[in-house]
């Protein structure tokens, strides 16, 4: 996790997230405050579980540091850097933290020079994995380049479950980890977002080798797909979501979703979402 030093609404990424909001009569001041304790809410709230969490300090250039996808990191020790679109996302990879991550990790691979072509794939926001089985699935997006995401699938060994989105709005919805998570055992999507051409195949995917909980598109706007799995030091798992998400699953959801998890770990994050247009999986990105 990255603590904010400063969060804003992100105008360079606007125009690509249809769940962000602009900055109303609240000041940038009250915003950051409200965040910076949304972030500690939801920390402490993982480590009371007893999951380990590493946080780092964001800087004051980077509205959206609080939302670590420009790495990613392998069971096998290694990690890569991936190609942002918005100009100030691109300055979250900061000297420091790249070092501090080297520590741990082996870094094979950075897409950073695909920015100057205008070839952006987000990471783990991009790319939902279901690392069990190595599949990716993804969404097209701005932000998610097909051709450059099947190149990565193809170099890196992972069969890639290919898909056009809609949002709410009627444009293709920004990351793919907005609509569905991957867990050990069950998968939560949004399958009415897929277009109608993909969806068969995508619920097919899905349904091979998972349990499935089936989200609407309203829940989606309320990030009940912005999700992830997370395990303790007792290896127990859990799911961990906002309390905006938490509150627009039904008892049937909850219920299915508990038979996969110890307990489903939420707190509330309501200006980062409203700002920031990402929720708790966006908060969060594995340490292998």
């Amino acid at each position: 996790m990255i603590e904010p030093v400063e969060f804003y609404s992100n105008e360079q990424t606007a125009f690509t997230n249809h769940y962000q909001k602009e900055v109303t009569n609240e000041s940038a001041d009250d915003i950051a405050e409200k965040a910076l304790a949304e972030f500690h809410g939801l920390k402490n709230a993982i480590e009371e579980r007893g999951i380990k969490v590493t946080s780092l300090l964001g800087s004051r250039d980077c509205p959206d540091h609080i939302f670590p996808n420009w790495f990613m990191t392998f069971d096998d020790k290694t990690m890569q850097i991936f190609s942002m679109m918005a100009p100030n996302r691109r300055e979250e990879k900061k000297a420091h933290m790249i070092q501090h991550l080297t520590e741990s990790y082996e870094l094979t691979d950075d897409m950073s020079h695909l920015e100057e072509k205008e070839v952006f794939l987000e990471s783990t926001s991009s790319m939902v994995f279901d690392r069990v089985n190595r599949i990716v699935y993804g969404g097209i997006s701005p932000r998610t380049n097909a051709v450059q995401l099947i190149l990565w699938c193809r170099n890196n060994n992972y069969e890639l479950v290919l898909f056009e989105t809609e949002s709410h709005k009627g444009s293709p919805i920004y990351h793919t980890d907005v609509l569905m998570y991957v867990g050990t055992d069950i998968i939560g999507i949004c399958l009415d977002v897929i277009k109608p051409e993909h969806r068969d195949f995508v619920k097919e995917k899905v349904n091979a080798n998972h349990k499935v909980v089936e989200l609407t598109s309203d829940q989606i706007q309320s990030f009940c797909g912005n999700a992830i799995e997370a395990k303790n030091e007792k290896n127990e798992l859990f799911l961990i979501i906002s309390s905006t998400a938490y509150n627009a699953l039904n008892k049937d959801q909850i219920d299915s979703l508990l038979t996969s998890y110890k307990e489903i770990i939420y707190s509330d994050i309501p200006t980062i979402e409203k700002y920031g247009g990402g929720s708790a999986r966006c908060m969060l990105t594995e340490l292998f």
